[in-house]
């Protein structure tokens, strides 16, 4: 995050709120399942397997589901160039757009693997050198960032660079919040908000590079 200007890391907080809200929606519409936390559903997948194997196909499927939207959005970052970010934040826009179209017709099982799909390949929009610089559906990274921070600050060495990766958290857990009230109070609405709000960051990311080339 501190390698980027301020309206990348705008960007980055506004992505992590999407992703917040998309795995919100996908938690509740997944029995407990995550569409874009990996961790979880690994450890998910280590239960099953230790107290119902057959229990242990779905968490299997959603991790499968997410590496092929990472190397989806891999593959679209690279062969973009310097329109890498639009072309991954399109793909992953149109993803959640088919997520809400198969939601609305009551394809839920179809909507939650496109809704997996596309939290993959949003981790592909922010890259340096070929990997992925700022992790927008985890966020374990940004809080052993605050806690070096802070344990630098204790000792009499302050490190720089806290508040990026503290709003970064703080995106994720508020579209988080607002996923779930979103799908609980308005149902399968819940999903066009989240096609809306990558399409907004379709058009920022797309002035990004316009203004860069």
């Amino acid at each position: 995050m501190t390698h980027f200007d301020l309206p990348r890391q705008t960007l980055a907080v506004g992505l992590a709120m999407l992703a917040g809200y998309v795995d919100a929606v996908g938690f509740l519409s997944a029995n407990g399942y995550f569409v874009s936390f990996m961790s979880g559903n690994t450890t998910r997948l280590g239960v099953d397997l230790a107290l119902d194997w057959k229990r242990a196909v779905v968490p299997t499927l959603l991790i499968v589901g997410f590496i092929c939207g990472v190397a989806s959005g891999s593959v679209v970052a690279t062969k973009a160039g310097v329109w890498r970010k639009p072309a991954v934040t399109g793909l992953v826009a149109a993803l959640l757009l088919a997520a809400a179209t198969l939601r609305t017709f009551d394809a839920n099982d179809a909507s939650v693997a496109a809704m997996v799909l596309a939290m993959g390949a949003l981790n592909s929009t922010f890259q340096r050198n070929g990997e992925v610089a700022v992790g927008l559906t985890y966020m374990t990274g940004a809080l052993v960032k605050l806690g070096q921070a802070l344990g630098g600050a204790l000792t009499g060495q302050p490190r720089s660079g806290w508040l990026p990766h503290g709003l970064l958290w703080l995106g994720l857990a508020t579209g988080a919040v607002t996923g779930a009230i979103a799908l609980t109070r308005m149902g399968w609405i819940a999903s066009w908000i989240a096609v809306a709000w990558a399409g907004c960051a379709f058009l920022a990311t797309l002035q990004l590079a316009k203004r860069d080339r």
